[in-house]
């Protein structure tokens, strides 16, 4: 689930109208508008009538990603440019220390994150998990993705994938998975959370996209079972979001070390189109009391005799 961060939000975007659904095998060498098959749905690209090299794609009916071809740097949704402000916060691209970011994308869609990062740090190496192979096919055919290893795209599900990966191997994991407008609970829990504690190289930081409606029940959540596995966290997310006034995203982050709160990535946060506050730990701390910190289901009872 995402919202774009211009003035015009989703009603921006042009309805295709007689849009043609295109057979699962055919091939394009760049993007074409239409409907496409994929092994959990349809997706729908959409060319962007604000901006002439801009692409939006739709999953099963609701806006999944943003890419401009002409600018990997570009991004537009908020919520995007948000969590690219906090990894850069921690690891400046013009800083030599920074150059060989390893980094995992839980959620792929158009890959807008990876294109970014991989644009701000060259020499980074990125993996990207999607679940619907034949998404990531087409992603590959119509957008600038750089190759493995720099740009890997590993098909999977987020949580089995990252059981099996090995610790201490990522400097940053950003949780971007959406099954409609929710992220899987097993994404969400306290068990899984530890796996990404243990992925994550000293120093790393956990970012989520946590959306949410306005009563917050599921981010107040979301923000208890981070806060529970990490020493420091944050949240980042614009007033009426943080109010309750309305459907959207927050950025949460957690790490086991200090995550700085400089008034130059403040100053980031409120120049954009939607402008962002940053909750400190103690503030994400009050706003998640006395949720619940959410668990795995209990393991069925053993049928062995």
């Amino acid at each position: 689930m995402a919202k774009r961060g211009r003035s015009g939000g989703r009603n921006s975007i042009r309805a295709v109208a007689g849009v043609v659904h295109v057979p699962a095998g055919s091939r394009q060498s760049g993007p074409v508008e239409g409907v496409y098959y994929i092994d959990t749905g349809d997706c729908e690209l959409v060319a962007d009538q604000d901006n002439s090299t801009g692409w939006l794609l739709k999953i099963n009916g609701v806006m999944s990603s943003h890419i401009d071809l002409a600018d990997p740097l570009f991004l537009d949704f908020e919520y995007m440019r948000w969590m690219a402000a906090l990894v850069e916060s921690r690891w400046p691209p013009s800083d030599a220390s920074s150059a060989k970011l390893r980094g995992l994308h839980l959620g792929g869609g158009a890959c807008s994150m990876a294109r970014y990062f991989a644009a701000a740090y060259p020499d980074a190496r990125q993996v990207v998990v999607e679940l619907d192979g034949k998404l990531a096919e087409y992603v590959r055919n119509w957008f600038d993705l750089p190759k493995a290893p720099l740009l890997r795209i590993r098909v999977g599900e987020a949580r089995a994938v990252t059981e099996t990966l090995t610790a201490n191997t990522r400097e940053f994991i950003i949780r971007d998975v959406f099954a409609g407008a929710h992220t899987p609970r097993p994404l969400t829990t306290t068990e899984f959370n530890r796996h990404v504690k243990r992925v994550l190289a000293p120093g790393g930081l956990y970012l989520a996209n946590s959306g949410d409606a306005p009563d917050l029940r599921n981010a107040r959540e979301d923000a208890a079972t981070i806060a529970a596995a990490f020493r420091h966290t944050v949240i980042i997310a614009d007033p009426a979001m943080l109010k309750g006034r309305r459907y959207g995203n927050m950025v949460m982050a957690g790490s086991d070390e200090p995550i700085v709160d400089d008034p130059q990535l403040r100053r980031r946060l409120l120049g954009g189109a939607v402008p962002a506050h940053l909750w400190d730990d103690a503030q994400v701390r009050a706003f998640a009391a006395g949720s619940p910190v959410r668990h795995d289901p209990p393991a069925p009872p053993s049928t062995a005799p």
